[in-house]
């Protein structure tokens, strides 16, 4: 949500002022404002208005505002009062005598406001500013707080994406191979409601699942698999977390030269496990479209996760990272008569669904430095 310039329509991003050369990547500081009894509210500083936000990615966003001059010569500092649109309290307080109001020193604008500590992606925030006069004793004049204004913070960009994909080759582990992709569900048949009369599996849009900032939640439509196999048989796992009956499909099928392949997300659920989202799009298809700028395309023979190569006969053999759990995101329409329905043998181990699972945000294995 992006608050209009003026004369701009509602869904148009804030144009920056033309100074803006002189700081258009002055950061904003971490500091805390005082709130010690000499903080005075005083007519004479400009109050902020028509404040715009622009430039937002997943933990920065740039702000600038129109100003008086009357009373601009004393301006020492701004103060920003950035919470979470839920909280519509300004200047929450921690503690009693601990504001969250940032502080920055008074550059010209825009301004760059950053940092991860609390900033985090896909999240609503409300922003209000004031101006701030320091006095020699330490304490602060300021002006009146300037309109609130909200916007949302954007996904993970490529850049966050290569460091969440980086973290996780270093954990993948070496290669097994493997013949079948497969998905476990609750009925015997494909539920009426995926699948047309043709008997074609459907996309449905991916959950919450995974990093806070990923662009492929609530957005990427297809269809989950898995692959992954019992270290010691080579096989699928007799346990099932999704339901009692198995849909498998022949590897080739989904996944050949003329597929694609992308990085998607790595993250855990409070556990020593780790997840790895990979997506198979066929070349030129509109999943293809969707992950192409947005996720880390990656070498189909020669990354860490899954790979498909051809053999000198002809034929293609795939194999898949031992150590972490894949979750693989078909983008296209499947056949339903082209696998077949198997009843799994083992345990329903319901309690390690993944299904709209929150990321543990304390892991240093699959956490970055960006926002969480």
């Amino acid at each position: 949500y992006l608050k209009p310039c003026p004369g701009r329509g509602s869904a148009s991003p804030c144009s920056p002022p033309a100074n803006k050369t002189a700081a258009a990547e002055a950061p904003c500081s971490a500091g805390v404002a005082s709130a010690g009894n000499g903080m005075a509210v005083v007519g004479d500083l400009p109050v902020p208005q028509n404040i715009c936000i622009s430039n937002i990615t997943c933990d920065s966003f740039r702000i600038s505002w129109d100003m008086t001059e009357l009373g601009r010569e004393r301006i020492t500092h701004f103060f920003i009062d950035l919470n979470k649109k839920e909280n519509q309290d300004s200047n929450k307080f921690k503690h009693k005598e601990i504001p969250t109001k940032l502080v920055a020193k008074a550059v010209p604008l825009p301004m760059t406001v950053r940092g991860h500590w609390f900033l985090s992606p896909r999240t609503e925030y409300t922003v209000s500013v004031q101006t701030a006069a320091k006095k020699p004793d330490g304490e602060y004049d300021v002006s009146p707080w300037s309109e609130i204004v909200q916007f949302c913070t954007a996904d993970y960009s490529l850049l966050h994406l290569n460091q969440l994909l980086q973290k996780a080759e270093l954990v993948s582990g070496r290669m097994l191979p493997f013949s079948v992709f497969y998905r476990n569900q609750q009925e015997a048949l494909l539920h009426p409601d995926r699948y047309t009369p043709q008997r074609h599996l459907l996309p449905a849009v991916k959950d919450d699942s995974g990093s806070h900032g990923s662009p492929i939640s609530g957005k990427l439509r297809g269809i989950f698999f898995s692959c992954n196999t019992e270290f010691n048989t080579g096989e699928p796992p007799q346990d099932s977390p999704y339901g009692p009956h198995r849909f498998q499909v022949r590897a080739d099928l989904l996944f050949n030269l003329s597929t694609n392949i992308y990085f998607g997300d790595f993250y855990c659920m409070y556990t020593s496990y780790h997840y790895v989202i990979l997506v198979l799009a066929p070349a030129g298809s509109g999943g293809d479209a969707f992950c192409r700028g947005r996720l880390p395309l990656l070498d189909r023979s020669g990354n860490a996760f899954l790979t498909c190569r051809a053999e000198a006969d002809g034929s293609l053999s795939f194999c898949h990272a031992q150590d972490v759990i894949l979750e693989v995101i078909y983008t296209e329409p499947v056949d339903v008569t082209l696998g077949s329905v198997t009843r799994v043998s083992g345990h329903q181990l319901m309690s390690l669904s993944t299904a709209n699972a929150k990321k543990d945000p304390s892991c240093k294995v699959c956490n970055i430095s960006a926002g969480r």
